[in-house]
């Protein structure tokens, strides 16, 4: 039987994209798919663009935003809930869907206050604001961390994974060849402190390296420059369009450790230095990367102890160890939860049966 099921999340492209891939699945089997987001978050270049219905309501951020911000959201919350509240008794949905990000905080109110079922998917080692506040009441939650049960009720929560390409899932352990290959990636805006860092270490290598460094566009063509001067080996790019070529050719990733790249990391099966971005919110960068770590699957730098000699020596251990990249990256593989998204869409499905 055909059912409506209204998304919520977004902010990110962490957020949203994984919400996609939900959606698209329900999709695929006959059911009505909404979203509910802002203008202002990735939703609304990305969900638009698959062709799924959005509604908009206004509603900012309440972590690591200053008084001001906390005021103007604390002001719009009211609102906002009932602008969610009557766009789900339009859509009259057998179920809500949940990723997270500040549009979530007024969409879960409005689904808990209607009595819907909500399902969450709390891919970060500890859940944001949102699901950690509202985890009491919710039917369901899909974590990526075993560790991340704890947050929700007994019984209530499941390692499910994170959706992620099925390209990543099929790369192969990778041979090491004559050079050291490394994937530098902050991200698609980059991250300054690792383009800084890679750039210092250049002269510090005693055996051949490789890079693969999406910079971002910021840094790009003055990094490009040096990196030509320098005559290291390797590609240097502003974006990386096939990041799983990438993630296939790399012996090592060096990233941030948000949740989409983390459980890139985890299908890849790739050994990784993480240095979360110290601006996240909740922390959950450095909780991810502590996961990671504690699980023999990373190293974890922090950003404030991150220079070019500091990451030159990191790798050097990590290179000259036998066994231990191989054994690193059989531990992130450990983490990997194929179909993450058609768990998710059998537990809504479920949920729209009992109803």
């Amino acid at each position: 039987m055909s059912s409506t099921f209204v998304m919520a999340g977004g902010g990110t492209g962490g957020h949203v994209i994984p919400a996609l891939a939900v959606a698209r699945d329900l999709r695929a089997r006959g059911h009505a798919v909404r979203f509910i987001g802002t203008r202002r978050g990735m939703e609304a270049k990305l969900v638009p663009a698959e062709d799924f219905p959005v509604e908009w309501i206004e509603i900012g951020g309440l972590k690591r935003v200053g008084l001001r911000q906390t005021l103007s959201t604390l002001a719009e919350l009211p609102w906002s809930v009932w602008q969610a509240a009557r766009m789900l008794d339009r859509a009259k949905p057998a179920a809500v869907f949940s990723t997270g990000g500040f549009v979530a905080g007024p969409v879960l109110l409005a689904a808990l206050w209607k009595r819907l079922p909500v399902v969450v998917m709390e891919p970060n080692a500890v859940p944001g604001f949102t699901h950690r506040r509202l985890g009491r009441w919710i039917a369901r939650a899909l974590v990526s961390f075993p560790e991340t049960e704890r947050w929700f009720p007994k019984g209530r929560a499941e390692v499910a994974g994170m959706p992620v390409r099925e390209e990543f899932f099929s790369i192969a352990p990778k041979p090491r060849g004559k050079s050291l290959t490394i994937l530098i990636t902050g991200g698609s805006q980059g991250s300054r402190a690792l383009n800084q860092a890679v750039e210092e270490s250049w002269r510090l290598w005693k055996f051949p390296v490789r890079w693969l460094h999406q910079t971002g566009a910021a840094d790009f063509e003055g990094l490009r420059a040096r990196f030509r001067e320098s005559k290291m080996e390797g590609e240097i790019t502003a974006f990386l369009d096939d990041m799983p070529r990438a993630f296939a050719e790399a012996d090592l990733v060096i990233s941030r450790s948000g949740m989409g790249t983390v459980s890139e990391l985890a299908a890849a099966g790739k050994p990784s230095i993480l240095v979360p971005l110290p601006t996240a919110s909740d922390q959950h960068q450095l909780r991810n990367a502590e996961a990671f770590e504690k699980a023999g699957a990373a190293r974890l730098i922090q950003q404030s102890e991150l220079t070019g000699a500091r990451l030159a020596e990191e790798v050097t251990k990590l290179a000259t160890t036998p066994g231990l990249l191989e054994g690193m990256g059989a531990a992130a593989r450990a983490f990997a939860r194929p179909g993450a998204a058609q768990r998710a869409a059998d537990v809504l499905e479920a949920l729209a049966e009992r109803r």
